[in-house]
């Protein structure tokens, strides 16, 4: 069974990584991919927005394509799933008119109002001028949040009053985030552990991933820029038993109720942002898709075949399928380039040693000229599976040790936020 996955990083690797676990799969292609996934999967050189090639691609009966994975949000939302399944390719991923719950957090923001599902207090504005009048009076610190995607960076929590104004204006005037800046929410500050839980959905059946904690500021100690992700834990500590359940009567299950009442049926993987506050669980954000860097923890404690999952989704038959997951603890460490997210350099050489390649997601490398070497800001992500936190995490330190690249960088308090939990 050859197997396309739409997408080139770090969690695009993760998931062929554990897609190749299954004996069944023979080639697995990367579209993009990246240098460093060369090991793993056939990476062709097509962009992940570019439908037309994608399809073009998989139809090809030289390719043979049976089955496509589409991880990223851009094509999510931009429809290549139902562009793959209008050619006969059965696909895992939401269609575009459910892919909006990301592509669109004003849709997502009054999805959750219209359901009664619990999320920060809101504004809508599509105007410069009423945002700024609203901001007189509103409470600080607030969070502004342009409606499309801007690649995980189009959330600013503005602590002054002047800040949350510098964001409305970078936003709406000078178009920091292009188009998706045009309409624009103003949020309530929300304040509590936050933790990211991925969801196997159906449309028919919500079943969740183990729980993890993500790192997005750049620095140690939750210092400097916010980024993609800088690393992360599992199981998340701050994820009870007693949250699980609360979260499955009043979000999840009221999610996917919501999205089918609305026609807009949700398959694929349903990735819930929370925040846990003294009122309980609330929605900071959706994805449609996997989350990266979470996915690198996640599916590595993964014990149910993916692919069987995934097909599973793709057929609504997720009710027969026992989604199983280890009770040890994983920790991923994100290697960068010094400067990430703003400004760095690129084409140093990259070097993993054989034995450690399992435990090694690559997300920017390229080769050139036979040698791999950095691509892009996050670099790769290396990931330790234990049965302690604790252990995880110096095991996940033991592999960075390991991998070098000049110019690299990298947080060194990686799952230390989770520890306290147990203190």
């Amino acid at each position: 069974m050859n197997i396309l996955v739409v997408g080139g990083g770090g969690r695009e690797h993760a998931i062929i990584k554990k897609l190749k676990e299954n004996p069944q799969v023979g080639t697995i292609y990367a579209l993009p991919g990246n240098g460093g996934m060369a090991s793993d999967a056939v990476c062709v050189n097509i962009g992940a927005k570019d439908l037309e090639a994608i399809t073009a691609f998989a139809k090809d009966p030289s390719n043979a394509v049976d089955y496509a994975v589409v991880a990223p949000d851009d094509p999510l939302v931009l429809g290549c799933v139902d562009a793959l399944e209008s050619i006969g390719i059965p696909c895992f991923g939401p269609r575009a008119n459910a892919a909006i719950i990301e592509g669109s957090k004003v849709f997502s923001k009054n999805l959750m109002k219209k359901y009664g599902i619990p999320t920060a207090a809101y504004e809508v504005f599509d105007d410069m001028g009423a945002a700024l009048s609203y901001l007189e009076t509103a409470p600080i610190p607030t969070v502004i949040k342009a409606d499309g995607l801007a690649l995980g960076k189009g959330v600013i929590i503005a602590q002054t009053r002047e800040e949350a104004k510098e964001a409305v204006v970078s936003m709406m005037q000078e178009h920091v985030f292009g188009k998706s800046g045009d309409h624009i929410v103003i949020e309530e500050f929300l304040e509590g552990p936050e933790v990211s839980v991925l969801s196997f959905t159906d449309g028919k059946t919500v079943v969740p991933m183990i729980s993890s904690m993500d790192h997005k500021r750049a620095g140690d100690n939750d210092t400097g820029l916010n980024t993609g992700g800088m690393g992360t834990v599992a199981p998340n500590p701050y994820y009870t038993d007693a949250v699980a359940k609360e979260c499955m009567e009043r979000i999840f299950l009221p999610t996917m109720r919501a999205m089918n009442a609305e026609g807009r049926t949700f398959k694929g993987c349903l990735y819930f942002g929370l925040m846990i506050t003294k009122d309980g669980p609330k929605v900071i954000e959706y994805n449609c898709r996997f989350g990266d860097p979470e996915t690198q923890v996640v599916l590595p404690l993964l014990e149910t075949d993916l692919l069987t999952v995934m097909q599973a989704v793709t057929n609504e038959r997720l009710s027969e399928i026992d989604v199983k997951f280890s009770d040890k603890h994983a920790c991923c460490v994100i290697m960068a380039s010094e400067g990430y997210p703003v400004k760095y350099e690129k084409g140093f050489e990259l070097t993993i040693p054989g034995d450690i390649a399992d435990h090694v997601y690559v997300a920017g490398a390229a080769i050139k000229e036979g040698r791999l070497v950095t691509n892009g800001g996050r670099v790769l992500g290396c990931t330790a599976v234990a049965e302690s936190l604790p252990q995880a995490i110096e095991d996940a330190y033991k592999l960075v040790d390991r991998v070098h690249f000049d110019n690299a960088f990298f947080r060194h308090d990686i799952g230390q936020r989770a520890l306290k939990a147990f203190a």
